[in-house]
């Protein structure tokens, strides 16, 4: 035991690096198969029992594929106290870039009155979908659920939300009892670099994956068509293993669209978005079309193709007119039901508030330095879209025909016929955005100062922004950051604010302070107030304007310069000769 924590604390040093009830009729609508094998044999030290397994279950809502509430682990046995295990995340968060994170004890769970069926198969105990299905699907398991995470039972089955269930097993390892999902055990694999496969294999990689898979592409994971009785990877326990889906048909099939209103800035290329969801599947055959009208020109987005009972954010990407007003946007769908019909987006003037002309004879006694205010930010965005394929599958239709050949004699003959039954199979092909700047506060040039983090107050100050963004998108999907613009301290980062230009454009952008009007020399410059303390000067920028179709990316840099003394002292009277 000493040498196994010995083990795991060396695993917990490397995770911190690791960034990278009664069965009535059914209530919902189960979209889970399953497999497995034989499980081997195993020891003391590397085991599992039978029947040692459970469920983690998570409510996703349909619109944007996130979960609502807190996972809930079910299982019959009695977990020990001292469980190792990796917290209540679900394998659509472990997706979106959770990454483990080992704990020991402190595990909750609960134990359902009506016991589950077993779950993971086993050499001797081989668990019935069919039976599992219908225990999931059933008004008592649903009930128990919208009850443990609080959510209303009307609104849980309404449609607008499905259950992620997630097959667990509780298990020896190296002389640790832990318990984890398939998915957590294909990263605890990768982290081992295979430790846990070389004596867990029967288990992890195979019957506990197996255990629930997808019939049909659901919430952006694909149907599993691999094989169901053998050893799988970790990347296919990834991708596609190791969960279940329970939906429900209840939701409007169309509900009236919301009206909604963005901002945006003037001239700047923004991009608009809507979701498009579906109660039935939308094919290649009969693709969905969405109209974006705007200023008087239609966008059409076209071969929009989407899976039943899922959804996708359906964008256009447009440059906004250069004088501040209302533009409405109507929207429409040749099918399924949008989130919006009508936006209204307010186009606003940045360049409206600039700072006053510095004086000499400016005064601010009773001056406190303002503390520096955090605004909202969003640096990373995920989104994508469905794409489909025929999947054959050719059937024999028989028609049997009676021949005569003669009285009382003749033969049959088959004139039938192959017809291809086949299914359109989807695929999502998701993408990732991310936002990073940084930026420098420096003395003016022209300015005597000491150094490039010192200065006297009454001179001006050079703020120069450097972002990037990144991508696995199409550029038509994303924007370079736009705008930036700048608040300072004796202003309370309130009522005036700098903006900036565009030095270099694009997705690795740059900005520079706009020519101050009050400046000799028109430099790019801001200046400090002669009256403002020794101490700490910091200006905040925020950096607006990089598009991505699940909004607008911003962020908040903030740099110091240390105030000491002030330009006076730069000045001495002399008599003239």
């Amino acid at each position: 035991m000493r040498r196994f924590l010995t083990a795991l604390l060396s695993i917990l040093l490397l995770f911190s690096l690791y960034t990278a009830y009664a069965f009535a009729d059914g209530e919902g609508d189960g979209n889970i198969d399953h497999g497995g094998g034989d499980m081997g044999t195993g020891t003391s030290q590397n085991k599992w029992t039978p029947g040692y397994d459970g469920v983690r279950v998570t409510i996703i809502r349909v619109a944007d594929q996130k979960p609502v509430s807190p996972s809930i682990d079910y299982t019959n046995k009695t977990p020990s106290a001292e469980l190792i295990h990796f917290g209540k995340i679900s394998k659509i968060q472990y997706r979106t870039s959770s990454v483990l994170n080992v704990q020991v004890g402190g595990y909750s769970y609960q134990t359902p009155e009506t016991p589950m069926p077993q779950i993971v198969n086993s050499g001797d105990g081989i668990g019935n979908i069919e039976v599992i299905k219908k225990y999931f699907c059933s008004e008592g398991a649903i009930k128990m659920i919208a009850n443990d995470t609080g959510i209303d039972y009307n609104a849980l089955t309404n449609g607008n939300y499905k259950l992620l269930l997630e097959p667990i097993a509780y298990f020896t390892f190296q002389g640790g009892f832990m318990g984890m999902t398939a998915h957590e055990a294909a990263l605890y694999d990768q982290v081992l670099n295979g430790g846990l496969r070389s004596r867990m294999v029967s288990l992890t990689h195979q019957n506990l994956p197996l255990a629930m898979f997808l019939e049909t592409p659901d919430l952006g994971f694909p149907a599993w068509d691999g094989p169901t009785g053998s050893r799988v990877s970790n990347d296919q326990i990834i991708t596609s293993l190791g969960l279940g889906i329970v939906r429900f048909h209840d939701a409007p099939t169309t509900p009236v669209p919301s009206q909604t209103s963005y901002q945006y800035r003037t001239n700047t290329d923004v991009i608009t978005s809507v979701r498009l969801s579906t109660s039935a599947q939308i094919t290649p055959k009969a693709p969905a079309r969405v109209t974006f009208t705007i200023m008087g020109s239609s966008y059409t987005v076209t071969n929009i193709v989407i899976p039943e009972g899922e959804s996708q954010l359906v964008w256009v990407k447009w440059r906004t007119p250069s004088t501040p007003q209302t533009v409405p946007i109507q929207v429409s769908a040749s099918q399924g039901f949008l989130s919006a019909s009508s936006i209204t987006a307010s186009i606003v003037d940045l360049n409206q508030n600039p700072p006053p002309d510095p004086k000499a004879t400016d005064r601010n006694s009773s001056f406190q330095l303002p503390s520096v205010p955090a605004y909202a930010a969003k640096t990373s965005a995920s989104w994508g879209i469905w794409s489909a394929c025929w999947h054959e599958y050719w059937v024999w239709i028989s028609n049997w025909q009676w021949h005569s050949t003669g009285k009382d004699s003749g033969y049959w003959q088959d004139h039938g016929y192959w017809k291809d039954e086949g299914w359109w199979d989807y695929d999502w092909t998701g993408y990732t955005a991310s936002l990073s700047a940084r930026q420098s506060v420096t003395p003016d040039s022209k300015s005597p100062s000491p150094s490039s983090t010192r200065m006297k107050s009454g001179y001006g100050i050079e703020i120069n922004s450097f972002t990037e963004l990144s991508s696995n998108a199409p550029t038509s999907h994303i924007t370079g950051a736009q705008h930036a613009a700048s608040y300072f301290p004796e202003f309370a980062y309130q009522t005036y604010w700098r903006l900036h230009d565009l030095k270099t454009s694009g997705l690795s952008a740059s900005f520079w302070l706009q020519p101050n009007e009050y400046s000799t020399y028109q430099s790019r410059v801001h200046f400090t107030p002669l009256w403002f303390p020794d101490g700490p000067y910091t200006p905040i920028t925020r950096i607006l304007d990089a598009w991505t179709p699940e909004g607008m990316l911003t962020v908040q840099l903030q740099g110091t310069i240390a105030i000491t003394g002030n330009l006076y002292s730069d000045w001495h009277i002399a008599p003239q000769k």
